[in-house]
Order: C-alpha cells, then sequence, then structure tokens
C-alpha cells in the first residue's frame, strides 16, 4: 500500500506552485494542504514551505523546499 503523500504550502507562494508542477512532472498523486487553515501547521511550518510528507506519519521525515524531481524521487524511494 503507498502512503499518501501531502505537500504543504499556502496560496501566493511561488515556491509552493514549484513544488506542484515538480510533483506533476512525476506522475505523483499528492493532497495539497494550505497551512492558513491550520494554526498548529503554520506555526510549525509558516518558514519552511513547501515541505513534502506522509500522511499517517509523525513526520519526522520530511522534505522541504529547496528541491528538485531527483531529490523527490531519491526521497521518496528512502521512504517506502
Amino acid at each position: 500500500m503507498q502512503k499518501q503523500l501531502i505537500l504543504l504550502g499556502t496560496k501566493g507562494c511561488h515556491l509552493c506552485e514549484d513544488a506542484e508542477r515538480l510533483l506533476q512532472e512525476l506522475n505523483l498523486p499528492y493532497q495539497y494542504l494550505d497551512i492558513i487553515d491550520d494554526e498548529k501547521l503554520l506555526q510549525h511550518y509558516e518558514i519552511s514551505i513547501p515541505v513534502l510528507l506522509f500522511a499517517s506519519t509523525d513526520n519526522t521525515n520530511e522534505l522541504c523546499w529547496p528541491f528538485n524531481t531527483e531529490m523527490i524521487s531519491h526521497w521518496l524511494m528512502h521512504n517506502e
């Protein structure tokens, strides 16, 4: 079973848009969570978005910006 990939970001963030394009280039299914909708996420990730992580984990293994498609693939391989 594949883990659900989550992209944390917020509207108007050009880096978050770049991260979405990278995930689309890799044809990776993901859920986008806007940190502005969650005070806890906002406090934790406000200056580090975009961030990739998996749902239902302790989020100790995150991929924070800057990243590219090669880095995403490598990170995913080591987190299966």
